[in-house]
């Protein structure tokens, strides 16, 4: 069976699951396949994280200086770059030497259970090919690869399981992207605007709606329909979405992924598992709760070659210690470079993992 015939396979199943004759049957079913992946969560333990899109070309510098940010990712925001520069970079993204299933082998012989990739980060760019927006891999960089589509293959052929992070609420290409902060999210998020004002002015005609229906909403149905199980959708910054707007989200997963977990960054108390802060370990868990600690390999989650300060295995492994000593998963993040590689450094700590396990 080919990549399409199995996506295919799987949305009809999918989509014949959710027009049953018997609703009460369907829910039951899903509720079933909800419990059976949390169980499987439970036990998993370890995961990999990803981080790679436009941003891996610039590295974390921009115009001669380094970015005012660690994380690389974050570049566009922090240095201001207008939409039509930074866009620019699609051209020259090219990975020529991105290979999933060597990525999946190091993250299988380290000992981690599943994969989590940016699907699309806060700068709006997806791995993806989307209908909704033509700012993506397929339709506007040389590559042309649906990303997203190769590691899901690749992780089928290894046996890890994927999960994909999603961006609901910052989106930089957008003019109605969110990042202005509402009142619900001040407690958790902060009170500084993350929107792109630089291209479109903070005091203009603004409505997030219009990009959560026009954008957010549909990429979403995409990554849910187009590339098979998924074991969890990783959500980031609720700041400007509201509660209902979470809930559409929540129903779509459940909809088409009844057995996909939904983190706690969804917002609102609406995911099935907790994310406290990044490189954060919560400091009390609650029994029948489930818990993932997100870190990085050093202090970027997006490629940055002047940043250095990695992390050892000892370390890695005693964070992970720790996480398992309270019942949480821990999820180690890899910044792969402009070339679709993991970094040299990156791929000694996999390694040390791997070798701690013999």
């Amino acid at each position: 069976m080919n990549r399409r015939q199995f996506i295919g396979g799987a949305a009809a199943t999918v989509a014949a699951g959710c027009v049953s004759a018997n609703p009460a049957a369907s829910s039951l079913a899903g509720s079933a396949a909800l419990e059976a992946t949390k169980k499987w969560f439970r036990e998993a333990q370890f995961g990999m994280m990803a981080h790679w899109g436009l941003y891996t070309l610039p590295g974390g510098e921009w115009n001669g200086l380094k970015g005012r940010r660690a994380y690389a990712e974050w570049l566009q925001w922090g240095e201001r770059i207008p939409m039509k520069e930074y866009a620019a970079l699609a051209k020259a993204f090219n990975p020529i030497l991105f290979n999933p299933k060597e990525w999946m082998k190091y993250a299988r012989d380290a000992g981690m259970k599943y994969f989590v990739i940016t699907s699309k980060h806060h700068d709006g760019f997806a791995l993806f090919r989307s209908k909704a927006s033509k700012y993506n891999v397929v339709d506007a960089t040389p590559f042309g690869r649906d990303v997203i589509g190769e590691i899901a293959e690749a992780c089928r052929d290894t046996g890890i399981k994927l999960g994909l992070y999603y961006s609901q609420d910052l989106d930089w290409s957008e003019p109605d992207g969110g990042g202005k902060k509402n009142e619900a999210g001040l407690k958790n998020w902060g009170t500084e605007d993350w929107r792109n004002t630089w291209d479109w002015p903070a005091d203009r005609d603004y409505d997030f709606s219009r990009y959560f229906e026009r954008k957010c909403k549909p990429q979403v149905k995409e990554i849910l329909t187009q590339y098979g199980d998924l074991c969890l959708i990783w959500f980031d910054v609720p700041s400007t979405i509201l509660p209902p707007q979470c809930e559409e989200l929540k129903a779509m997963v459940r909809k088409y992924q009844p057995g996909c977990l939904i983190n706690g960054r969804l917002g609102y108390g609406l995911g099935d598992y907790e994310t406290p802060g990044d490189n954060c370990i919560a400091d009390k868990t609650e029994s029948g709760r489930l818990y993932e600690t997100v870190g990085t390999m050093n202090d970027s989650w997006g490629y940055r070659p002047t940043d250095t300060h990695y992390k050892s295995v000892k370390e890695i492994l005693d964070i992970k210690a720790k996480c398992a000593s309270i019942g949480s998963n821990y999820m180690l993040n890899v910044g792969p470079d402009p070339l679709g590689r993991f970094p040299v450094a990156a791929i000694d700590i996999l390694n040390g993992l791997a070798k701690a396990r013999t």
